[in-house]
């Protein structure tokens, strides 16, 4: 599942929900539903009475739930119960609140922003800023990871533009580029972090985000300016440009007298979670 995890607010209240973009379905915490909808101080207990209930009522919400990993306050991933917009409606019907329309409402708002943010890729990359800045993250670390995006856009509008196929090539592409730099493949980088499924370019330190920036930048010129055509032209060109980055690590290490390929993870270098400023200003 490709995700995009997010937090917003709603009435100063933090929902938690991840955009999939391979189904094109948001999919929210039911805890932090329940918590809006009914101001419990156990959200979690009153979702677990309400989802028995359900069940004994043969109820398909109750069974058909996902699960996901979302970020707690602890900074920590945690399996939790998730349901799409529809699903959500129907545990609006369950649960008794004066904000069943307010929320409504508010799932409405939120569909028609990612329209538009398809419609406008700079909406999208605003809400990226947003969406960070909540998380911890600081501005040099987000004006780089800003910049990769655009840079990996430009990168693979070069594939398509080579004959490449999305599901199949970008993957192999990707890990050349990778294992070129830094040694490893995508998967090898996200074991040596201690990552699963969470984004590995979320999880880089500015550093290894520049120079995976640098290899990326320099196979998109490479290509524009070679044309290459097919698998295996659009491979070297891969490999040449995650050299660039290589010989630039290398240079960067003999200065430092250590190595940049770092084990640490997001919870490393972002802001402590009771820091994050979740309360600060609700949501229009």
């Amino acid at each position: 599942m490709a995700q995009e995890e997010t937090i917003k607010l709603f009435e100063g209240k933090q929902v938690r929900y991840v955009w999939d973009n391979e189904q094109e379905k948001y999919f929210f915490s039911i805890v932090d539903i329940i918590q809006v909808l009914t101001d419990s101080d156990s959200p979690r207990k009153y979702w677990s009475v309400l989802k028995t209930r359900l069940k004994q009522e043969g109820s398909e919400l109750a069974t058909n739930c996902s699960q996901l990993k979302l970020q707690a306050s602890d900074g920590k991933k945690y399996l939790t119960d998730v349901a799409d917009t529809e699903q959500v409606l129907r545990l609006i019907q369950s649960v008794p609140s004066k904000k069943a329309e307010p929320f409504k409402l508010w799932l409405a708002h939120l569909g028609q922003e990612r329209m538009n943010q398809l419609q406008d890729p700079e909406l999208s990359i605003e809400q990226a800023i947003k969406d960070y800045r909540r998380l911890g993250y600081s501005e040099e670390w987000i004006n780089q990871r800003i910049k990769t995006i655009e840079i990996r856009k430009a990168l693979t509008d070069e594939w398509k533009r080579g004959g490449m196929e999305e599901d199949k090539d970008y993957a192999i592409l990707t890990d050349i580029i990778s294992r070129t730099w830094s040694g490893m493949t995508t998967r090898e980088y996200k074991e040596h972090k201690g990552l699963r499924k969470e984004s590995l370019r979320d999880n880089m330190t500015n550093v290894e985000l520049m120079l995976n920036g640098l290899a990326e930048a320099a196979a998109t010129e490479l290509s524009k300016r070679e044309n290459p055509k097919g698998f295996a032209q659009n491979a070297q060109v891969a490999q040449r440009g995650g050299n660039v980055a290589h010989v630039a690590r290398e240079q960067l290490e003999q200065e430092l007298g250590e190595t940049i390929i770092s084990s640490k993870r997001a919870i490393n270098f972002t802001a402590p979670p009771e820091e994050l400023p979740f309360n600060s200003e609700p949501e229009k």
